[in-house]
């Protein structure tokens, strides 16, 4: 694996292995509050990014577009903001930053949507 579509997967890595020991150490304190945070660390920021990695390997043609390496930046940004935003809201209700997260997140898939479409062959 190489490219983008490495770094998506390497990202994924990175995200999952902060989400397993964010997991951890809410289990040894036994306190569970920033549990949906740490769920979408571990679904956005592992899973999503993962299959990104995995169809951009699997589909070279898409993998060197300008549109991917946009796709990585918008999902990378996604995550940053998605994730601290849920667990601020969770602290003190403030919202702002998981919805600009939410809509960012949300543009990445559109533009893998747009990707999907664009490398039927």
């Amino acid at each position: 694996m190489k490219g983008i579509s490495f770094w998506f997967f390497f990202s994924g890595v990175v995200y999952v292995t902060l989400g397993m020991a964010w997991g951890i150490e809410m289990g040894m304190r036994h306190d569970f509050q920033m549990a949906p945070a740490h769920a979408h660390l571990n679904l956005v920021g592992w899973v999503t990014m993962a299959l990104f990695g995995v169809f951009y390997h699997l589909v070279p043609n898409a993998a060197e577009s300008g549109l991917a390496k946009l796709h990585f930046a918008v999902a990378t940004l996604g995550v940053w903001l998605l994730v601290p935003g849920i667990a601020m809201t969770l602290k003190s209700g403030a919202e702002g930053m998981a919805i600009a997260g939410a809509l960012v997140t949300l543009a990445s898939m559109l533009i893998f949507l747009l990707t999907v479409v664009r490398s039927r062959a």
